[in-house]
């Protein structure tokens, strides 16, 4: 079954050129294109895409405010397109629901094996761009804010979990420290994922800070 995708830049040039890369790949269907904001929300809704690719600067309304209202409305999954990495805006963007992000300019492949993982519910961040991404995020975004009530409904061992997957660590270097098989690590972060109502573990990481539950700098507990 193809991944129905949505592409989303204000740029037609660069939407030409997404879709002339997807459409080589029988896997990948592009549904639909939007040139601001809105035009994506309402894409959303109406071609109900598996995957939205996602500009972050756009007219009318930004990508951000996009990605906001088409999570919280729809089961796609939004693949956000930045200029530079490690934008600023791409952490609002990822609090905002985002399942990873990648730069305009990456390889093909690297575009469409991104959009295949995320369709498949993977977060496109590997681990050693997730530790980047929590060390500037940290600077950016203090942590402190409140604490979810769900947290309560987690295991001792499912606080394990979260706090090494909040510092960057992979299902195999998680299952390492806590003497675990991966199957078991794999099993557990689905737990949380679904205890706490996030799409995958980069909106773990973005809990963890902004709760407190883990602080930059401090090993875990």
């Amino acid at each position: 079954m193809s991944i129905r995708v949505l592409i989303c830049d204000d740029q037609s040039l660069v939407r030409a050129g997404f879709r002339l890369v997807l459409e080589n790949h029988a896997d990948l269907k592009v549904v639909g294109e939007a040139s601001n904001g809105e035009e994506a929300i309402h894409s959303a809704g109406r071609l109900q895409p598996d995957v939205v690719l996602m500009d972050i600067r756009m007219p009318v309304l930004d990508g951000i405010a996009s990605t906001r209202e088409i999570t919280a409305r729809h089961p796609a999954r939004v693949l956000v397109l930045t200029t530079y990495d490690l934008d600023e805006y791409v952490y609002d963007a990822l609090r905002a629901g985002a399942s990873g992000f990648l730069l305009k300019d990456s390889p093909p492949r690297q575009l469409v094996d991104g959009i295949r993982a995320v369709a498949a519910g993977e977060a496109l961040l590997a681990p050693t761009v997730t530790r980047r991404l929590i060390a500037e995020f940290a600077r950016v975004r203090p942590a402190g804010g409140v604490r979810p009530a769900a947290l309560d409904e987690l295991t001792p061992r499912e606080f394990d979990v979260l706090r090494l997957l909040a510092r960057g660590l992979s299902n195999a270097e998680i299952a390492d420290q806590l003497v675990l098989s991966d199957t078991t690590i794999k099993t557990h972060v689905a737990h949380i994922l679904a205890k706490l109502g996030l799409r995958d573990r980069v909106q773990a990481v973005v809990l963890a800070y902004e709760s407190g539950l883990v602080t930059p700098g401090r090993p875990p507990e």
